[in-house]
Order: C-alpha cells, then structure tokens, then sequence
C-alpha cells in the first residue's frame, strides 16, 4: 500500500485552476502548489493573476498565469494549449470560475441569468471538454467542479446562482460516468459560507445572513479559502483514485443540520 504521503504528492502534476488568482480558487491553488503540482492560475484580472503566481512559486513550486474567458470557447481551448505547451502536460483541473447576481426571480434580467449559467456551467463544461484530450494522453486525470452548497438549498435571493451551481452537480456526475474508462475522476466541491469579496458583498446586501450562517454552523464560524487546501489536494490526487462523480460539502456542518 502506497504511504500517506505518496498519496497526496502531487510532484510532477500540472494542474489548471479557473479563477485561481483569489478566494476558494487562490485556496485551491495554494493546496496543489503546496504538494508539488505546477499551477497554472487562469483568470482575467491580469495583476491579481500575477499576485497569486508570485505567492504559489513561493511554496517551491512553478506557476504561471493564464489569461482566459472561461466563457469563451476559443479561449478555454487557448488555455489549455498554453498550459500544455508550458509544462507538457495536464493533469488536473479546477474549474472555480464563478459570479452572482443577486436578485430574485421575478426582477432577473435575462441577459443576467445567461450570464451566471454562462460563466459559472458552461465554462466548466467548455474547461472540462478541452482538458479531456490532454488528460486521456496522459493516461488519467482530476477535474475538481467547484458547486455550492446552494447546490443543495434554495435561496430567494440567488436563483440563478443556485441553478448553475445544481448544474455544476449533474454535470460532475455525467462526466464522471463518461469518463471513468479513461482514468479520469471527476468530483465537485460545495464550498459553505467562505469568507471571500464575493460574500462579504452579500452580507452587505442581505439583511442578516451573517447571523443566519454562524447560528446555523456547527463549526461556529464562517470558512476561510485555505480551508478548501485538503480537499483539493485530496481529490487531485492518488488517494482519490476509486472515487468519482461525488459531490463533496464543505461547509463546517451547514448542510448537517435540520
């Protein structure tokens, strides 16, 4: 039996993370770098891009930044050329990339909606289609699909959020089941209430959330990006072999409680 830590090394692995330059993606990011894969950060904002490479090369390993439109199906299959051609390989991909627009139903723009469904769904089947020849001729891979647990719950004030992220799920599933013959295991995340730009906006807009989250956290508090480390390593790596199309809480036991 392999050793706890040939397990989860993941020297010699090159790994994608979609909106890796911040929040749950930096995180993510932060836990491959830490156990050797090169990273890749694709995202748009080119100076926190290169912030995040500076940080992830820090931990002694090799990262680049990757310009990308996850929406865009020429520059996700670009992405992943240029990854390619970087280090030679592909092996994992995070596919993290995400928006919301908070607004109920009934004042949701459509433009709106195809936006979020865009960006937040379809990128990660665009992401996950263009890895998959790279992935095969490596002889496997990890794609990590980052849902929510809005995956599992409903919220007045994010319908369309929650829809692209329930996508997320079925998504992860059918891949997982199309893919499994060629070595390639795909799993989601659903990050809880993690302290990031993005739900610190939410708690400013949203009368009372954040004395809803922490009543209803057993952990007693709102996560942190690096609290998503282990789970990407995990599911990046060897250890993670014999699972596939899971969708994986991790919300300090939110979705645990009635």
């Amino acid at each position: 039996m392999p050793s706890g830590a040939t397990l989860f090394a993941l020297r010699g692995k090159v790994a994608i993370v979609t909106g890796g330059n911040g929040g749950i993606g930096l995180g993510m990011a932060r836990g491959l770098a830490g156990a050797g894969a090169c990273v890749a950060v694709a995202a748009r904002n080119k100076e926190k891009s290169r912030t995040a490479v500076r940080e992830l090369r820090s931990l002694g390993t090799e990262a680049v930044a990757v310009d990308v439109d996850v929406a865009d199906e020429r520059s996700v299959e670009a992405m992943v050329r240029e990854t390619a051609a970087e280090f030679g390989r592909l092996d994992i991909l995070v596919n993290n990339a995400g928006i919301n627009i908070r607004k109920p139903a009934d004042e949701l723009a459509l433009d709106e909606w195809r936006k979020v469904i865009d960006t937040n769904l379809t990128s990660a089947f665009l992401c996950a289609r263009a890895a998959y020849p790279e992935m095969k001729r490596a002889g496997g891979g990890k794609i990590v699909n980052v849902g929510s647990i809005l995956s599992i719950f409903g919220a007045s004030f994010a319908p369309v959020y929650g829809a692209s992220k329930g996508g997320v799920v079925q998504l992860t599933k059918s891949l997982a089941v199309a893919w499994a013959k060629d070595n390639i295991q795909v799993n989601a995340v659903l990050p809880g209430w993690i302290d990031t730009d993005l739900t610190r906006r939410a708690r400013k807009d949203v009368a009372g959330l954040e004395e809803r989250v922490l009543a209803r956290t057993p952990a007693g508090r709102w996560g942190c990006s690096d609290d998503l480390c282990g789970i990407a390593v995990f599911l990046a790596s060897a250890a993670s072999d014999f699972l596939t199309g899971t969708a994986i809480p991790v919300d300090g036991g939110y979705s645990a409680m009635s």
